[in-house]
């Protein structure tokens, strides 16, 4: 019967925490891409404003109108920085919950290595005992 290997709870918990860590990963960067093309697609609307104004209240009106595309640009850009932070720190957590897991599954890899020869060094010692067996009886049946 082969040993369980003694800490597979823990290596079990580790994945958990680095597939969550994972999806926490997805969700940071979805949220960051979707900031970044509001941010550019309102940069671009900024841009291509090619109205002429007829009269001075025209003029202000564009003015007003383009002061708070401004300003709404410039809370897009504030957005996509902090999404980036949090993307970054998401990263760094999957990352660490990554470490986690693999020396544990370094171990949990090394403990089946070492199963595994226990288990073939004991079928050895007995396919030895059953070669020197049929040896010895084959030694005394050439005696008689």
């Amino acid at each position: 019967m082969t040993r369980a290997f003694a800490l597979d709870g823990l290596l079990r918990l580790r994945r958990l925490e680095q597939d969550e860590a994972a999806g926490s990963l997805a969700a940071a960067n979805a949220g960051r891409h979707e900031s970044a093309a509001r941010e550019a697609a309102a940069r671009a609307g900024l841009g291509e404003s090619l109205a002429t104004p007829d009269t001075l209240d025209a003029l202000h009106g564009i003015a007003a109108a383009r002061a708070s595309a401004r300003s709404m640009v410039a809370e897009l850009g504030a957005v996509t920085l902090e999404r980036q932070r949090r993307a970054e720190e998401a990263q760094q957590e999957y990352s660490a919950a990554r470490r986690n897991t693999l020396s544990l599954e370094k171990l949990a890899a090394r403990h089946a290595e070492t199963v595994a020869g226990e288990e073939l060094h004991a079928e050895q010692i007995v396919l030895d005992e059953l070669a020197g067996t049929a040896w010895q009886r084959q030694a005394e049946g050439t005696q008689r």
